[in-house]
């Protein structure tokens, strides 16, 4: 029988290429999505993760019985639990606390045990994503770590598959290859094949947020998830994954998260392809090189995950306009209208003494001062994610302090509303005298409550 299959892993890959028509409005290049969350579980993921089980399997890792372990932002564990739940072994995920409640709901759905910890913390840190689900493998009697991140069978998963595939139906026609860069397995392994089998003919590039290390970002938060590398700035060291071979690609296009954004939903409302974010972000960057090809050419982008793990984020208008995504209706008064004249929000690193914040209250004449991370960026507004708190003048009191940490004072963070949320619906809201307003995810400025 034709595309019957033994079981569910059996029908992981062989998803179709798609070619888009609309957002390639005035590019001659042809481009075409590789359509991965068509995959059984949703996302690319369900490659590397039967990839990376039926070598642990055949080296003896992982025995009969056995608990898959992995930390993840959810399409990986997604992909474990439904190897495991076919295979019979128990899985417990780890994923960080910004992970989408949608993915989080599939993870129990396939009877995976899912454990939530802070994003936000250095990569040394006992609780960190990958710290603890390495702890968990090693305290779990026949517990095997997955690490994506550092599997060799990852990146090798798309050269046995996904690049084949490419070429394949492509006719080997293809000469740019775009993918997002997470833990890079689907970037570099299918871009190594599609290298090797060209001759190198085929460009490569990689999509990454614009604040990712990966494409020279500072490190700092970014709302695009599955892809980037965020980097804690008390991290002593900024390690890359193993899976994430950088000479395979050519460039790297850094896309922002409005951008990203913007281009999922009209991947959705003018192609019928509801995509995640990376999947937008992906063919931001598809759209950029196509713009320099002409009809000769042939791009072929991959879109890893779908929408649907995303309704309570990129498709929410509500949600996007909170956090600055969105400019609003004009029909009537927005928070932005209010920004006029405003200056950059002060800004105090939460390791500062009284004393450095007293000299910033006094550079900038702030009454209340965001209190953050200590990164060193060049970016010119603070991402949300990095602020940990608000500080007051009015709680410097006394030279005695200057000597001090600001830490007993720090109160919590302020209230946030999106540039775009009209005012009497952001007060209305919100509570407290001072409040911070988001654009794109970054704090644009801190306002006194209107009389």
């Amino acid at each position: 029988m034709e595309h019957s299959y033994e079981s569910v892993l059996d029908a992981v890959g062989h998803t179709p290429l798609i070619r888009l028509t609309r957002v390639t409005e005035g590019i001659s290049a042809p481009v075409y999505l590789k359509a991965e969350f068509l995959n059984p579980g949703g996302s690319v993921k369900d490659r590397a993760a039967r990839h990376m089980v039926a070598a642990a399997e055949r080296d003896g890792t992982l025995r009969p019985g056995g608990v898959i372990v992995e930390g993840t932002s959810g399409n990986t564990g997604i992909g474990l639990a439904i190897v495991a739940a076919q295979r019979g072994y128990r899985a417990i995920v780890v994923v960080p606390d910004k992970t989408s409640t949608d993915k989080l709901a599939v993870l129990r759905a396939y009877g995976a045990e899912v454990v939530v910890t802070p994003g936000g913390l250095p990569r040394e840190h006992p609780e960190h994503v990958s710290q603890l689900a390495r702890r968990i493998a090693e305290q779990t009697p026949g517990g095997w770590f997955a690490n994506q991140y550092d599997n060799p069978a990852n990146p090798q998963a798309h050269v046995d598959t996904t690049g084949p595939e490419i070429w394949a139906q492509t006719g080997g026609r293809v000469t740019h290859y775009v993918a997002g860069i997470g833990t890079g397995g689907t970037v570099s392994g299918a871009g190594a094949h599609l290298k090797g089998v060209s001759d190198g003919r085929v460009r490569v590039i990689g999509a990454d947020p614009e604040h990712s290390t990966y494409g020279g970002g500072d490190g700092s938060p970014y709302y695009v998830e599955s892809i980037g590398h965020y980097l804690h700035p008390d991290t002593a060291e900024d390690v890359w994954p193993q899976s994430y071979h950088t000479g395979v690609l050519d460039a790297v296009e850094r896309i922002g998260d409005r951008e990203a954004i913007t281009v999922t939903r009209a991947l959705a409302r003018q192609e019928g392809l509801l995509v995640g974010a990376s999947a937008g972000a992906a063919v931001a960057a598809a759209l950029r090189v196509a713009r320099g090809l002409g009809p000769d050419d042939l791009v072929v982008v991959l879109a890893p995950d779908s929408g649907r793990n995303y309704l309570s984020k990129y498709f929410d208008d509500d949600w996007l306009l909170r956090n600055g995504f969105l400019d609003g209706d004009r029909t009537r008064p927005v928070l932005g209208d209010l920004l006029a004249g405003a200056p950059a929000p002060a800004v105090v690193p939460a390791t500062a003494s009284t004393a450095q914040a007293r000299e910033e209250f006094d550079r900038t004449g702030a009454e209340v001062a965001l209190v953050v991370l200590g990164r060193t960026s060049a970016a010119p507004l603070r991402a949300a994610g990095d602020v940990v708190g608000a500080l007051r003048r009015d709680s410097l009191k006394g030279d005695s302090l200057d000597g001090d940490s600001i830490e007993p004072l720090i109160a919590p963070a302020l209230p946030a509303a999106g540039i775009g949320e009209p005012v009497d619906a952001a007060l209305a809201r919100i509570e407290g005298d001072w409040f911070a307003v988001l654009a794109d995810g970054r704090v644009r400025a801190v306002l006194p409550r209107p009389a």
